[in-house]
């Protein structure tokens, strides 16, 4: 039996790396999909195909996170395609500036923040309105990012952005338990996606920095598709307010050497 059959989710960040595995694997096990993307429009078409292959039906809606109206109007055109949206996966997300915060522009800052924090702000607030109107239950998960909790140098924004959404989660898992709806982060570690563009395309800098993971190995798209999928079902239905790392370790090694 699927897990998902007739559950509809959106999912924001579709159109490529985890986002895309996430949309596959849910219409796998049974679930409608709202795939969304920014720019990449040819992208989002294949990954309705693959979801179309799987047996599900979906609809692509192109939406900006960091803008309210863009929100918004993603939910609008959702909802009349679908009756109702069931399960929330907040996946769109930009990379760090990569620069020692001396370096980094307010603009570069927020910038940062608008899309990683602030996008996933408006997404549940308006999927938490949606499913309270009709009675509550449903699954929020974010796809936040091991530097919730793990910091670098150079990563100002970014580490600032993923752990708002960890303080995020928790406190809105705390505000929506009693309706029935879960609100789950998933934290990837090295995650071979075009947003590890290096890692994904050259395989002795991979093979490098697969030396400071445990395991050994980066991770898939798919290992945390795995993840959601069991989130979203009812096999989670009493977890909420919590982070699942998907690293092969990688988080527990951050702290070697230390005295």
């Amino acid at each position: 039996m699927k897990k998902l059959g007739g559950k509809v989710a959106l999912i924001t960040g579709t159109e490529s790396g985890i986002g895309h595995a996430i949309a596959v694997e849910f219409a796998q096990q049974g679930a409608d999909i709202v795939i969304t993307y920014l720019n990449n429009s040819e992208a989002a078409a294949e990954t309705l195909l693959a979801v179309q292959q799987a047996g599900a039906k979906g609809v692509i809606v192109q939406v900006d996170v960091s803008n309210e109206q863009s929100v918004d109007a993603l939910f609008d055109a959702a909802l009349q395609y679908f009756p109702q949206i069931h399960i929330l996966v907040n996946c769109a997300g930009v990379r760090s500036t990569d620069k020692y915060i001396h370096e980094v522009s307010v603009a570069e800052f927020m910038a940062t923040l608008n899309t990683n924090l602030v996008g996933t702000f408006m997404c549940s607030r308006k999927f938490i309105q949606h499913r309270l109107a009709n009675g509550g239950l449903g699954r929020v998960i974010n796809i936040s990012s091991v530097h919730e909790e793990v910091v670098s140098p150079g990563k100002t924004d970014y580490c600032a952005s993923k752990a708002g959404i960890r303080g995020l989660s928790r406190a809105l898992a705390m505000e929506v338990a009693d309706k029935q709806i879960a609100v789950n982060n998933i934290a990837p570690g090295m995650i071979l996606t075009p947003m590890n563009k290096r890692a994904f395309e050259e395989p002795e800098y991979r093979k490098a920095l697969e030396q400071r993971i445990p395991s050994k190995t980066s991770g898939m798209p798919q290992d945390v598709a795995k993840v959601a999928v069991f989130l979203a079902s009812d096999d989670a239905a009493y977890i909420t307010g919590t982070t699942q790392v998907v690293d092969g370790g990688l988080s527990l090694s951050r702290a070697q050497g230390a005295k």
